[in-house]
């Protein structure tokens, strides 16, 4: 019986004559034998399977047949760089709770890097937004093993800390290499645990800026408080990575992870701390439990936080100055009351040098002048221009 192309049946539709079915199976034979021709040519039968041709870039062809396995080599200038510090990196737990459920006890998980091992202890380095205000430090060694950490400094304003655990289950420790010799190109290689879920993680990048300057506001407060120097690098740098490493093609570390521009139309603009900025600071936090830095003695505010009236019937100060820091307050002992510095004191240069914001105080302050140093402090005063001569002294902590 008859069917519509369609496939259903349709029972009134005649038979086809014998001519035509002659010639549809004369076709039918013909398809079938070039079927067998194609099937024979292209090793589709089981007895005449052909091996797979691959062409190398030099020419020269390699043949495989299915089920052969290929063993190529994928380590790489990069996979052995990352295999050489990746057991250096941990996570950081910070714990602030109680609860018997682990998860609910972390404020924040970040990432550090092994640097020393020493006496039997381990030492590592993170950031100090990873561990601030932690009741209690963990950090998670590559293979899951939990350590408790001990705090041993830390530090606002290079955002770095120094934890200490025992050492007898740390094997590996990351080898630091200078960050002063870094060119714009090089590869980049971020080492982290993002999002506190994924230990380990690796990203690659390159480095954007060797020695970018950035202003970052610690304490929220909508003013600079400092002027970070950071390598820039395009490496994915997500939350959870702050405390991890930077390091170059050789292994070794060349920045602490710390920051990234979080906007949605940003991507790839991601900050670490030069390892030769870090590696002071480190010391100091290791030994003294905080950054030991030049000191003046003083509390100071922008100066473009004042109005125009103050400016005028307070300060006192000609119109056309416009940037300067304002004393609030000063410390009798301190080595800036002992110069002479007072409320309210505008100042305008440090060592002939000009200071427009607190931020460039600071800088000048740690950055180029020791403890010990003399300093010549340019400010205005009721009206007058004064100079001093500050011998500064030793913070203890934070200040200026």
């Amino acid at each position: 019986m008859g069917y519509y192309d369609d496939g259903y049946r349709n029972p009134q539709k005649p038979t086809r004559n014998r001519s035509r079915s002659f010639l549809m199976g004369l076709t039918g034979v013909l398809l079938g034998a070039l079927l067998v021709i194609f099937a024979t040519d292209f090793g589709l039968f089981s007895g005449d399977v052909k091996p797979d041709r691959n062409t190398e870039a030099n020419g020269d062809t390699t043949e495989t047949t299915p089920g052969e396995t290929i063993n190529v080599d994928v380590n790489t200038a990069i996979t052995e760089a990352v295999e050489k510090a990746q057991g250096a990196v941990v996570e950081v737990e910070n714990i602030q709770g109680s609860s018997l459920f682990e998860q609910e006890n972390k404020a924040g998980v970040g990432s550090g890097v092994i640097y020393k091992k020493e006496g039997g202890n381990a030492y590592v380095v993170t950031n100090h937004h990873v561990v601030a205000n932690a009741g209690q430090i963990e950090i998670a060694l590559v293979d899951g093993t939990k350590l408790d950490a001990e705090l041993l400094g830390s530090d606002e304003i290079m955002d770095l800390a120094v934890l200490r655990v025992d050492g007898s289950k740390v094997e590996d420790v990351a080898e630091f290499g200078s960050s002063s010799t870094l060119k714009p190109g090089e590869p980049a290689i971020a080492i982290g645990n993002p999002l506190g879920n994924f230990p380990g993680t690796v990203t690659q990048g390159i480095v954007s800026a060797a020695d970018r300057t950035i202003p970052v506001d610690p304490n929220g407060d909508g003013q600079p408080d400092w002027q970070a120097e950071v390598i820039q690098t395009d490496a994915a740098i997500n939350p959870g990575n702050s405390g991890g490493a930077l390091i170059n093609i050789k292994g070794q570390v060349i920045g602490i992870n710390s920051m990234k521009i979080a906007q949605q139309a940003v991507e790839g603009i991601g900050f670490a701390i030069p390892s030769d900025i870090a590696r002071p600071i480190i010391a100091d936090l290791e030994e003294h439990g905080q950054v030991k830095r030049a000191y003046m003695g003083v509390a100071i505010v922008p100066l473009t936080q004042v109005s125009n009236y103050h400016r005028q019937q307070t300060l006192k100060i000609p119109s056309d100055v416009n940037q300067g820091v304002v004393v609030t307050q000063v410390e009798a002992t301190s080595p800036a009351g002992k110069a002479g510095l007072k409320e309210f004191d505008v100042i305008i240069s440090l060592d002939g040098e000009k200071v427009e914001s607190p931020a460039e105080l600071r800088k000048h302050l740690y950055s180029k002048k020791d403890i010990g140093d003399e300093m010549e402090v340019e400010f205005y005063r009721e009206g007058e221009k004064q100079t001093t001569t500050i011998t500064l002294g030793e913070t203890q902590g934070q200040g200026e």
